[in-house]
């Protein structure tokens, strides 16, 4: 069971990077915008703002699902579940959970999630 000081230290820091995440998709949101209304001046210019917009397109995507698991996290905090596996209902390690604040589930339980999804 994690102690007080250690969930205000991981409240800490998923609020941190929250923060973080907003502010690279404002930033990222508003560099989309700006490149859709650039006058490209031929298919060398087009390919260059083409390849840029899906490489950010997939950086906003990655972005917004951890984004989505801080929240998800958060609320656990809030609710006293966090650091619990979602599958097997057992203490997710504390290295883990230092590693990926977020984490649903422990080490053994995120192994079976991925083949399933495979």
């Amino acid at each position: 069971m994690l102690t007080k000081i250690e969930l205000n230290d991981f409240q800490n820091k998923l609020l941190d990077r929250r923060v973080q995440i907003e502010k690279n998709l404002r930033g990222t949101t508003l560099e989309l915008e700006e490149m859709r209304e650039l006058e490209l001046n031929d298919e060398g210019d087009y390919a260059a703002a083409s390849a840029e917009t899906i490489v950010d397109s997939a950086i906003l995507m990655q972005q917004r699902k951890e984004l989505n698991e801080i929240e998800l996290a958060l609320d656990k905090i809030k609710k006293g579940t966090f650091g619990i596996c979602e599958m097997c209902e057992e203490p997710i390690g504390l290295a883990r959970l230092r590693v990926k604040n977020f984490a649903r589930f422990c080490i053994t339980c995120r192994e079976i999630s991925e083949k399933k999804q495979k």
